[in-house]
């Protein structure tokens, strides 16, 4: 575990970490030393992610990230929060975001992706993605609280904005319309995928009958029948009970198709 207290000159720290410097704050550099495996004569390196903000949402993505088995450094400016997921992910390390020497200090140019999950303080989430790209972060991903949020920091250069209260909420929104509808991806601001459970109305028939392409506009892009997806569903394929239908479309036409369906 990496403990990193930039409190004056005062520095712990337990980790694979080279001090190249010692000046007010002390300057690290990450040691360049990628994982790698070996699977059938090939070379695999490992992502590594850096997600700074360990509220709920930077916790889940950590934890999840490392249970896939990639490599997560984990950055809050709360001991509290740091210590909650020590044992969870690869490295931890106790910082403020918006410090541009600690920043520099972790070496965060080297990791392949920066997550930003700072939750409510967003000038916090500004200032830290100004600093990653002005570091030479490869890829930054931000939370936004919301649009204006997420028009700031896609000007000041964040590769990608994440708004997940606002997805969650259309997620909901879309399964109480219908509760055949098992989850919802937006695209773009136009397109979106969704999962249907196969109603009544659609079991027994064949993709032909539904004709869900000329009514609605949608394409079915696959059926999953228990374990198995049939990703280049037929015309002539059935809808069989519990079946889960994976149709993409315009938002317009697949609000038509749920309503239709709906039970």
């Amino acid at each position: 575990m990496l403990h990193l207290s930039l409190v004056h000159a005062c520095v712990v720290i337990e980790s694979d970490y080279d001090i190249i410097g010692l000046t007010g704050k002390t300057i690290a550099e990450r040691k360049k030393r990628p994982s790698q495996e070996k699977h059938e004569g090939v070379d695999h390196v490992k992502k590594q992610f850096a997600v700074i903000g360990m509220g709920r949402f930077g916790i889940s993505i950590a934890k999840t990230l490392s249970e896939l088995g990639f490599e997560v450094l984990a950055i809050d400016s709360s001991e509290q929060r740091t210590q909650e997921v020590a044992n969870i992910v690869t490295h931890v390390v106790q910082a403020d975001s918006t410090d541009e020497d600690a920043l520099r200090a972790l070496g965060l140019r080297n990791f392949d992706v920066v997550i930003v999950a700072i939750g409510q303080d967003i000038q916090s989430s500004i200032l830290t993605t100004i600093i990653l790209k002005e570091l030479g972060a490869r890829k930054v991903i931000v939370k936004a609280q919301n649009e204006l949020h997420g028009k700031v920091v896609k000007k000041i250069g964040a590769d990608k904005v994440i708004y997940p209260e606002r997805d969650m909420g259309m997620r909901v929104a879309h399964h109480l319309i219908s509760s055949s509808i098992i989850d919802y991806i937006e695209l773009s601001d136009d397109h979106s995928i969704v999962e249907v459970r196969a109603s009544r109305a659609m079991v027994g028939k064949s993709l032909r009958q539904l004709d869900i392409r000329a009514k609605f506009g949608c394409n079915v892009m696959g059926i999953k029948t228990g374990d198995k997806m049939n990703i280049a569903p037929a015309a002539e394929d059935l809808i069989k009970e519990d079946d889960i239908l994976v149709v993409v479309g315009k938002n317009v036409d697949l609000q038509n198709f749920e309503k239709t369906f709906a039970e």
